[in-house]
């Protein structure tokens, strides 16, 4: 099938990166933006939608990144986020006929992969925090985490491995519904308006997910704030 993740391997690096001589933009300064260039999604949806494959591996291509990392920070297991991504892109491609545009492209698989993964989170009911085995050899390999350490600080380094690993665990400690809220909030920077969109619910609801979920990491965290 078009787009499909051969590998339990996380997504090769090339399609993670910027091109070169291109300055990423940060999560934070576009929050609220949306995706880049709509316009070529729907040239890609639409030739996708009359059979091109190639229209629609490119999606995938394109969106890989950004749904690996919605995913891992839910899931924080990467052959769970692949087989989930696996899922997700295969239930677009089925699904792509439907799509009407009224949104865009970004925003309906975005929603996709966040409802997949929190129907596959409580089908596995993984309310459990992670073994701190497994968010350490994790963790190392997630691009938000190389992103936050790429600086050279010693003082960074000497304590952002137990708080990386604390603040997994603690994310794990939260409600699914929660910890998507955090992720897409928090991690990956968009505003409350997109976030309601995606999981069908309003902004007050979202903020006030938000704010619960703020107050249960503080009290998690604040051990190792002493």
């Amino acid at each position: 099938m078009p787009g499909e993740i051969t590998t339990k391997e996380k997504p090769k690096s090339e399609a993670s990166e910027p091109a070169a001589g291109k300055k990423q933009t940060s999560t934070k300064s576009r929050r609220g933006k949306g995706p880049l260039k709509p316009d070529v999604d729907r040239e890609l949806v639409e030739r996708a939608k009359k059979g091109d494959t190639v229209a629609f591996d490119e999606l995938v291509v394109k969106y890989t990144p950004k749904l690996y990392g919605l995913v891992y920070h839910m899931t924080s297991n990467h052959e769970d986020t692949n087989d989930v991504l696996q899922d997700v892109f295969a239930k677009a491609y089925r699904a792509l006929k439907r799509f009407q545009g009224k949104s865009t492209f970004y925003t309906w698989i975005y929603s996709i992969a966040t409802n997949m993964t929190l129907n596959f989170l409580k089908k596995r009911g993984r309310r459990r925090a992670m073994s701190l085995d497994d968010v350490d050899s994790a963790i190392e390999h997630d691009p938000d985490f190389i992103e936050a350490t790429s600086k050279s600080d010693p003082v960074r380094e000497a304590n952002i491995g137990e708080l990386q690993e604390r603040l997994n665990a603690a994310m794990q400690q939260l409600s699914e519904d929660h910890r998507a809220v955090v992720t897409m909030y928090d991690i990956q920077g968009l505003p409350h308006a997109e976030i309601g969109r995606i999981l069908g619910v309003s902004e007050g609801t979202v903020r006030s997910r938000l704010f619960y979920a703020h107050r249960q990491l503080q009290t998690y965290l604040e051990e190792f704030r002493k």
